[in-house]
């Protein structure tokens, strides 16, 4: 997919850190390549599906460059162990457990299409339909 998609986590509205020990934990099997300078981890699972990852601040990181398949394994296991949620261009919020939309800001739960995905291709579906 060539457009860029945020993993963020809120907590009664607001945007909080992300744990980016554990989301580097999650990640480390799959990165081929890395760039600290620029917050970039780039993956690869088995079946050669990719991404790249930019940790661009304490609240978010942009996946970008990515393709179907293992991959999203590797996002939804991110989701679900640092508790956060995938922001989709044009609306779309994808939830690893349906007590997270709750903690969403009052715009998102209100004006966005909130969806739960558990596993990788709910992921890839939820976003070939958004």
């Amino acid at each position: 997919m060539s457009y860029d998609v945020f993993v963020c986590r809120f907590l009664s509205g607001e945007s909080i850190p992300l744990n980016k020990i554990v989301a580097t934990e999650v990640l480390a099997p799959h990165v081929v390549a890395q760039d600290p300078e620029h917050g970039l981890f780039q993956i690869r699972t088995k079946d050669g599906a990719s991404a790249d990852l930019y940790f661009t601040s304490d609240t978010s990181i942009m996946i970008n460059h990515f393709t179907d398949g293992g991959v999203m394994n590797v996002i939804s296991e991110l989701l679900d162990r640092i508790k956060a949620v995938l922001v989709l261009p044009g609306g779309t919020v994808i939830l690893s457990q349906d007590s997270h939309r709750e903690h969403l800001p009052q715009t998102l739960r209100d004006e966005w299409s909130v969806i739960v995905a558990t596993t990788g291709s709910q992921i890839t579906q939820a976003i070939q339909a958004s």
